[in-house]
């Protein structure tokens, strides 16, 4: 039965990860959004204090926690930096859960424990100039050779693509079969013919690093081959499926950093001889703001807790991420408007919110995605 009471345990990590955001993430964040510079530092500390491998069992270098752990520790950190947070997701949603499933236990050794640990961080390879919002059009090829395959193509949109060490790429092996001849590989950032592009210059999570690859008669070897010829989209589809908890979880953060800014703020400002907290329009913000904050993080605990559970969260995963990033937004342009003009220069941080908060409702699966993944769901449920 879903429970809303949080373990000893669960009330340790959420306290250790707001600690780190405060102490490690906080100072650095708007110098680093201003440069965009990737933070290299603070994610060696996530990689000690077991933050990029939270779900990844200690024998294969991991911390060993449950999903609401995780996202106990994203909403912390991304209510501070949503950059680091997007960092700490693809590593542990998308690139450490597809080994750890798929893996062989020589994969889990080579490419899983250095990631778990956080001696390096991983990248997820899906995304093309032309298969954004419909993955099965994959244009990047992989065909047989002697020992392995040679693939070639571009990925689009790659977050941790410049930094990244370790890499699963999606490529079609069998036009023929559709998305059923999707193959997943493993490849190391130093193949010949691998080739990080320029990072992007984007509106939000500047922090973050995030580019195109160049894929040119890159060599895989066959032990390379995560999960089996074919299995490429779906493994794919099940990583988004728990990687949109991890990016509700960081619309959630988001919100609630917004939040607490402007509540703070709405204390310390004066108009009309008291505190703008005490206006009745001012209020009325608030209470709306807070209110669809508890209702985001019911659903992204819940769609956490099925996921420990071992049971089917698609729907859930679709409606935490749905809900959470829209009211991620919501909340953000309400603390600029609370703010007034200091709201819209990056001292107050506010502005810095509503940047981060949009790109919520476009990766891992637009907001227009999700209402079709829920409405699928609901009618199989039929």
């Amino acid at each position: 039965m879903f429970s809303l009471e949080l373990s000893e345990t669960h009330k340790m990590i959420r306290d250790m990860a707001r600690q780190f955001a405060r102490d490690e993430v906080s100072p650095s964040s708007i110098e680093r959004d201003i440069k965009g510079e990737f933070p290299t530092e603070i994610v060696k500390k996530m990689g000690e204090l077991g933050f990029l491998g939270m779900m990844v069992q200690p024998e294969w270098g991991g911390s060993g926690m449950d999903a609401l752990s995780y996202v106990l520790a994203m909403e912390e950190i991304s209510a501070v930096d949503a950059s680091v947070g997007v960092i700490m997701s693809v590593n542990n949603s998308l690139v450490n859960w597809g080994l750890d499933t798929y893996g062989t236990p020589e994969q889990k050794e080579k490419f899983l424990k250095p990631l778990a640990t956080g001696i390096v961080h991983g990248a997820f390879c899906l995304s093309e100039p032309e298969a954004g919002s419909d993955a099965t059009q994959q244009h990047t090829v992989a065909e047989q050779t002697e020992g392995g395959w040679i693939i070639n193509g571009t990925k689009n949109w790659i977050t941790n693509g410049t930094t990244a060490s370790t890499y699963l790429v999606m490529a079609q092996t069998d036009r023929a079969l559709k998305h059923k001849g999707i193959t997943c590989f493993i490849i190391p950032r130093n193949s010949p013919g691998f080739e990080p592009g320029l990072k992007e210059d984007k509106l939000g999570i500047r922090s973050s690093d995030t580019c195109s690859i160049g894929l040119t008669n890159v060599f895989v070897p066959d032990e390379n081959v995560l999960g089996g010829v074919g299995t490429g989209f779906k493994i794919a589809m099940e990583s988004l499926n728990g990687g949109r908890i991890g990016i509700a979880a960081q619309a959630l953060g988001i919100a609630k950093g917004a939040f607490d800014a402007a509540l703070l703020y709405s204390t310390q400002r004066k108009a009309f001889g008291k505190p703008i907290s005490e206006l009745q329009a001012i209020q009325m913000k608030l209470a709306d703001m807070a209110t669809k904050i508890e209702a985001a993080r019911l659903l992204v605990y819940k769609a956490a807790y099925l996921k420990d559970q071992h049971v089917s969260y698609v729907k859930e995963a679709a409606q935490a991420k749905l809900m959470a990033s829209t009211v991620s937004v919501q909340v953000a342009l309400e603390a600029i408007q609370i703010h007034g003009g200091y709201g819209y220069v990056r001292e107050y941080l506010v502005e810095r919110y509503l940047r981060d908060a949009k790109v919520t409702e476009i990766y891992e699966g637009t907001s227009e995605i999700q209402h079709i993944v829920i409405a699928r769901s609901l009618l199989k449920e039929m």
